[in-house]
Parts: C-alpha cells; sequence; structure tokens
C-alpha cells in the first residue's frame, strides 16, 4: 500500500473515528481480527480507481460505525466481499468469527447477485431484497452502505454500467430506504443516481439550489442564532441547531409539481431544532410563533401522526424579519436520528427490533410474496411496487387505529386493509364524519368509517376499476371467483 492509501485505511483512524462508549473492548477486539483477516484476503487486489480493494471494504465498515451499529454488523462490513472475491470461504469464516456474521457475509454475497436488468429480472431482484430484509435487516444495512460507497467511486466505471447501476439505485435501493425511514440514505442514493441518469437536469436544479442557498443564507444563519437566543429565555436548551439542504432529486421533483416555479417550494433548506423531549417541541413551536408570523396551513404535526415510515417531527413555515419565507423542524433527538437512518436507529440502542414496526412491514411483505406464485408476481409487478413504494398516506378508523396505505387509495382500499370481510360488506363510507363516495380519494389524517350490511357477501366488482391497492383487487378477485364457483355449482345441482 502507498502510505496515502494507509492512511485512509489504518485501524488505529478506524478506532478514534468510533462512537465512543458505543464499543467495548471485546468489540474493539472483534473488529481488530475482522479487519485484520479482510485486508490480508483483499491483499494485491484493486478497484477500478487504482486503489487497493481494502479501501472498500474499510469504507463499508465505517460507514456502518458512523450509523452506531453492533461491533458484528461492522465486522461483517469488513468481511462482506472476503467469500465472493476471495479464497477464504463462508465456513472458514463461520470457524474464525462465528456463524452470526458468517451469516450476515453469506446473505450479502448473495445479495450481491442483485443487478438491475430490466422489468422483468428486476421483480426477482426485489424480491431477493425483500426476503433479506423480513429475514435479517442487519444484511441491508450493510448492503447499503457497500452500494453507498460504489456510488461515491461510480465515475470510474464505464458509462454504459454506470447507467445500468444508478438505475438499480434509483428503482431498487433508493425506495427501499425510505420506506424503512433512512431518510439520509434515500437522499444520497436519489442524488448520486439522479447525476448520472439525468446529468443536465441534475446540474441545472443543482445550479439552482446553490443559488438559492446563496441568496438566503444569511437571513437563515440570523434566524439560527435569534431562535436559539429566544429557546435559552424560555429555559429550553436545543441539543442541536442546523440547516438542512434540500437534496437535488427531491428539489427536482417538487419543481415539477410547481412548474418548475423555485418560489412555490419552501423547505429548499429547512432549520432543524432539535430538543430534548416531546414537552420542548410544543414548547418551541409555541416560541417560533411568537417570534415569526406563521404561514397558513403550512403547520404538520408529524409527531401526533406520525408518517407511515414512522417519521417524526413537527413543521412549522414562517415569514422572517426580512420578508423571506423559512420552514422549520422540530424534532426529538430519537426522532432526529430515526429520521436519518430509520431502522437502523433502533440498533443503537436494542438489539431485539423484530417487533419494531417497520420491520414488522418487512415481514408482512415477505407473507405476501409467499403467497404468491412466482408467475403471479411477476404479473403483479406495477401493482406491488405501486403499493410498496409510492408515496404514502396514514387514515384513521374511528377507533383511532392508525392504517398505512399508498396515494391515491380509497375507501374500499382502506376497507380491505382493515379486513377482508369489512370489504366485503361496505355499502358506504363517511370521512371525517361526512359522507362520501367510495371511490373517493383519502387524505392523510382523514378518519375513515366504513358503513356494513351485514347480509352482504360479495363485493361490487365494479370496485375493480378504481381501487389502487393490490391487496385490495387480491381480495375482490378471490370473493368473485368464489362466488361463481358457488353459482356454478348450484346450478349444477338443480
Amino acid at each position: 500500500m502507498t502510505t496515502g492509501t494507509k492512511a485512509k485505511t489504518d485501524f488505529e483512524v478506524f478506532k478514534k473515528s468510533l462512537a465512543k462508549d458505543r464499543y467495548s473492548e471485546s468489540d474493539i477486539e472483534l473488529l481488530k481480527r475482522a479487519y485484520d483477516v479482510a485486508e490480508m484476503a483483499h491483499e494485491g487486489q484493486e478497484r477500478r480507481t487504482g486503489e487497493p480493494y481494502f479501501v472498500h471494504a474499510f469504507a463499508t465498515a465505517t460507514k456502518l460505525a458512523d450509523l452506531y451499529l453492533p461491533a458484528e454488523i461492522v465486522a461483517a462490513g469488513f468481511l462482506h466481499d472476503v467469500a465472493e472475491d476471495t479464497e477464504i470461504t463462508i465456513e472458514e469464516l463461520e470457524a474464525e468469527f462465528g456463524e452470526d456474521i458468517a451469516g450476515m457475509v453469506s446473505s450479502v454475497t448473495k445479495l450481491g447477485h442483485v443487478k438491475y436488468r430490466g422489468i422483468d429480472r428486476y421483480v426477482e431482484n426485489l424480491r431477493k431484497m425483500f426476503l433479506a430484509m423480513a429475514k435479517d435487516v442487519r444484511v441491508v444495512f450493510i448492503k447499503f452502505a457497500d452500494r453507498m460507497h460504489n456510488m461515491e467511486t461510480l465515475y470510474m466505471i464505464p458509462e454504459s454500467k454506470r447507467l445500468r447501476i444508478a438505475k438499480e439505485v434509483m428503482e431498487i435501493y433508493a425506495p427501499i430506504a425510505n420506506r424503512i425511514g433512512m431518510g439520509e440514505y434515500r437522499g444520497l442514493f436519489e442524488d448520486y443516481a439522479f447525476k448520472y441518469i439525468s446529468p443536465k437536469e441534475y446540474n441545472w436544479t443543482k445550479h439552482l439550489l446553490e443559488q438559492r442557498v446563496k441568496k438566503f443564507g444569511s437571513s437563515m444563519d440570523r434566524a439560527l442564532k435569534d431562535v436559539d437566543t429566544e429557546l435559552r429565555k424560555n429555559n429550553i436548551i436545543p441539543d442541536d441547531l442546523h440547516g438542512r439542504i434540500k437534496f437535488c432529486y427531491s428539489l427536482s421533483k417538487k419543481l415539477a409539481m410547481y412548474g418548475n416555479d423555485i418560489n412555490k417550494v419552501y423547505d429548499i433548506v429547512a432549520l432543524r431544532i432539535v430538543v430534548k423531549d416531546v414537552s420542548d417541541c410544543y414548547a418551541a413551536l409555541g416560541i417560533l410563533h411568537s417570534v415569526y408570523k406563521p404561514l397558513s396551513g403550512r403547520i404538520k404535526d408529524y409527531i401526533a401522526q406520525p408518517k407511515p415510515n414512522g417519521y417524526q417531527s413537527l413543521h412549522t413555515t414562517v415569514f422572517s424579519d426580512d420578508g423571506s419565507i423559512l420552514e422549520f423542524q422540530i424534532r426529538t433527538t430519537e426522532m432526529h436520528e430515526a429520521a436519518e437512518f430509520g431502522v437502523a436507529a433502533h440498533w443503537r440502542y436494542k438489539e431485539k427490533v423484530s417487533q419494531d414496526r417497520q420491520v414488522m412491514w418487512m415481514e408482512d411483505l415477505a407473507h405476501i410474496q409467499k403467497e404468491l406464485k412466482s408467475t403471479d408476481f411477476m404479473d403483479k409487478l406495477n401493482e406491488l411496487k405501486l403499493d410498496m413504494f409510492q408515496d404514502r398516506i396514514f387514515v384513521f378508523s374511528p377507533q383511532g387505529d392508525v392504517f398505512d396505505l399508498p396515494v391515491g387509495s380509497t375507501p374500499i382500499d382502506f376497507a380491505y386493509c382493515v379486513h377482508t370481510d369489512v370489504g366485503n360488506k361496505a355499502i358506504g363510507v363517511k370521512i371525517n364524519d361526512a359522507t362520501a363516495n367510495l371511490d373517493s380519494t383519502l387524505k392523510s389524517g382523514d378518519m375513515v368509517e366504513i358503513i356494513l350490511n351485514q347480509s352482504r357477501k360479495n363485493p361490487n366488482p365494479e370496485w375493480l376499476k378504481f381501487i389502487k391497492t393490490h391487496h385490495a383487487r387480491l381480495k375482490i378477485n378471490e370473493s368473485l371467483r368464489r362466488d361463481k364457483k358457488s353459482l356454478l355449482r348450484s346450478l349444477m345441482n338443480r
């Protein structure tokens, strides 16, 4: 290794970067063993950048450590390519590191064959990713860190391959990161992919973003100082105050909604207030509104009503002293970590997360797949993709239960989400206590009450024309097929 490369992959440098009090002496010993084995195994191998291949293994492990993930996951990060690209086998890794770490490496190796090669292969790749998540979400963290480092050096890859990898990241990795609440990874994945899929649009959006930040930077800095002073006057000591710049791809999508009028996009830079507890969140919101005039209709409470992927925060948009418009996001430290790192954040504090809301979603998804024959799965790709990865809404039952549905869902989609019998017996609906049509489009925060006819046994075939979810379509078709078979049987028995 050259001196420069050695500095980048030195274990002592890695050790100093680890979060204090997160890793014990035995953890450090495990990580050093994994480091040594990976460095030795990859000796003599080079990446397209000309760097030793071990640089990639080191970077992957570092990204996992930056998420404060347990030592076993970080160790697997060091070792994730050893079985695939060196002479060392999974059996040898198991003998050295145990079944758990070897199992993670084996699963990452299998996911290494996930490639975006058009619509047909895409389906099977999604299936592999989903099943890996449901079985062991830690494997997906490793694969994310691996892919993130690859995207950072994608410029070294031939152009045709770059485009394929960029599409793979946009179509598979970014949506899954979003669904499990890893906002930071989703944004980075999308921006890296956007840069190669639509380079002109990316550069135009990036320039627009830079100009906007330059224009309003001073007023944002001033607002942060003023807010800090006001909070402290009221005995609220923030854990953190900082600005967040919108990702390029996210801004591009928002601009498309507003005819590319950037003056209609208020959250290009959001100012974040991170405090100790929920009561401080609401107190900080009141203080903000006493200092700045809030923009009507722009206050959102995602603490009382979290987004489907678990996101929690208070959002408000205000007029600053100089007339510019600023968005503030107020949250606790735990909410902030969950917003940035999603499911991964839960591994910082506890080892058992099988009952976590997001993990349960993954288990549900794997269950859906197992119910489908492979041919059905292929045929139903577009419906599944829309159900699982389009933007989500959350709606409520009269009992206060929260249901997670894709944007565009109708009361019938909601009814089948509650229970098949509720869907089959539905004859009407009240949305926010007002009578509505069964083909109405639901919005986040709606309270939905399905009106039932207990004597009704089967759904209306006309519902198939407007429902949005794969689940509702599946259940309606099942009921209609049963009804048809029952009718034929009764006719034959006459």
